[in-house]
């Protein structure tokens, strides 16, 4: 406790996050410093107006000795209290600090938001407490699910997909179901973790209400109407293995054209990106709120919607630029990350971005509502996309001669045609990104191309497609 005495303005100072203006003191202001050391702590004026202007108490010096008793006596804390003056007025500055363990008043548990105080209760409360006590949700241990309850088609998913992506060897994944887990830290002093339920227990939403995906099908505009819907259902990790094709084989339509035997199928939404969004959905959802991810398909329009704890400290600017990571779900989104399903280091929102750019998609538009965020992707313009193909298959062709130890002939290729097969045979080792961005077609072009070069044998693949390379077959 110290004591000022000193003349101060407090016209520059407004209500905010951590500052709290009161005109006289009240035992139930209590609840306010209970609210402040839960969040981010701050300090509450008494003699202070909403306005900022210092209008002065009478009774300083006996509230500087029992405001210090009220706190210890009814919360166990300790706040700084200092007498201030302003014009010859007298007035309180109770310094309250964040504390590293949850602080109830009266049983009750008060938090700071925004110029607000609020009540913790039902899975608010819940979550606070676990966050405060070193716990993540997804991290609390389980009774109620053992090792050998968990699903076998889970495991293999997981398995397969850390292998073929290279995230985890065959030999990591070559042991016991018990032993992965544990490899993952999925496992506490014997026991699973939530994580290890939600992504390996087949029927999660037996014990974690709404732990599923909701699609529907609606007309184009804001029509109410539903013509169709679906819901995906079981482990996170079966979610994650089937969402996507279910999107893509039932509820959009491809533009189908045709190139000679090949058939062409274009979709309006990028395809990778829509993954991205929906895996970072299963991994960021605030599961114990019992709300479904829901996704929302339209000839027109997708979105993509999960409830979610947003950073209080970010905003929508803060995820389109290089952030760090800050899982809601650390367990589940370091599995997702050992499966080869997310990225690492915050970057969920650039890959989205990215796919998008090189798909030839405008980027998607994000929108956060109370505990609700939701992925709004547009339709590429079709007509767009399907001149993109028809202009390789079209175009004006050139003649090239195949090296080939001198066998007769030649090749007809379109001048994008030619400008990819450059650019793989300056670096054998291009990705198919490296490819959109270094000849600015679309990467559902650069695509098609790839195959048609192949169908013609100008090129072909030597490894697999993540470590391989690119044979060129004719001279350039």
């Amino acid at each position: 406790m110290v004591i000022f005495a000193q003349n101060i303005t407090m016209d520059m100072v407004k209500e905010n996050q951590n500052i709290e203006f009161k005109e006289s003191w009240r035992d139930e202001y209590l609840k306010w410093i209970c609210g402040f050391a839960n969040a981010q702590g701050g300090k509450i004026y008494i003699g202070v107006n909403d306005n900022g202007t210092v209008c002065g108490i009478q009774n300083c010096k006996k509230l500087l000795e029992d405001i210090p008793n009220k706190v210890r006596d009814t919360m166990g804390i300790v706040v700084d209290v200092n007498i201030l003056e302003s014009d010859n007025k007298e007035y309180l500055e109770i310094v309250v600090y964040s504390s590293t363990y949850p602080v109830s008043y009266h049983g009750e548990y008060h938090y700071r938001s925004g110029s607000t105080k609020q009540q913790l209760q039902g899975s608010a409360l819940t979550e606070f407490l676990i966050k405060k006590t070193g716990y993540q949700w997804d991290a609390v241990p389980v009774d109620w699910v053992g090792i050998d309850d968990l699903d076998k088609e889970s495991f293999d998913i997981f398995r397969r997909e850390a292998v073929r992506t290279g995230r985890m060897s065959v030999m990591d994944v070559n042991c016991s179901n018990q032993q992965l887990l544990d490899k993952l830290g999925l496992i506490d002093n014997g026991k699973l973790k939530r994580a290890a339920v939600l992504l390996f227990y087949r029927y999660p939403q037996r014990f974690v209400t709404g732990c599923y995906v909701k699609i529907g099908k609606f007309p184009v505009g804001n029509s109410a109407e539903l013509l169709y819907q679906d819901t995906v259902e079981g482990s996170l990790m079966l979610m994650a293995d089937r969402t996507i094709d279910l999107i893509y084989l039932k509820y959009l339509t491809a533009s189908i054209s045709y190139h000679h035997d090949v058939r062409v199928e274009t979709y309006p939404y990028a395809r990778e990106a829509v993954r991205e969004a929906v895996y970072n959905a299963l991994i960021h959802t605030k599961w114990q709120d019992g709300i479904p991810i829901q996704i929302r398909v339209q000839d027109d329009v997708m979105y993509i919607s999960n409830q979610c704890s947003f950073p209080t400290d970010w905003t929508i600017a803060d995820l389109l630029k290089p952030h760090r990571s800050r899982p809601y779900n650390p367990q589940l989104a370091a599995t997702f990350y050992r499966a080869g399903y997310i990225e690492s280091w915050g970057r969920g929102i650039e890959k989205i971005e990215t796919e998008c750019k090189t798909a030839g998609a405008e980027p998607p538009q994000y929108e956060v509502k109370g505990d609700g965020f939701t992925v709004k992707f547009d339709a590429m313009a079709m007509n767009e996309v399907i001149n993109e193909v028809n202009e390789v298959i079209n175009g004006e062709n050139e003649v090239i001669k195949r090296d080939n130890g001198g066998i007769n002939g030649g090749i007809k290729l379109s001048e994008k045609e030619n400008l990819i097969l450059k650019a793989i045979s300056a670096n054998s080792k291009i990705t198919t990104n490296e490819l959109v961005i270094n000849t600015s077609i679309p990467k559902r072009t650069v695509e098609y191309i790839i195959h048609c070069l192949r169908d013609k044998g100008v090129i072909t693949r030597q490894g697999s497609n993540k470590t391989g390379y690119w044979i060129v077959k004719v001279a350039v």
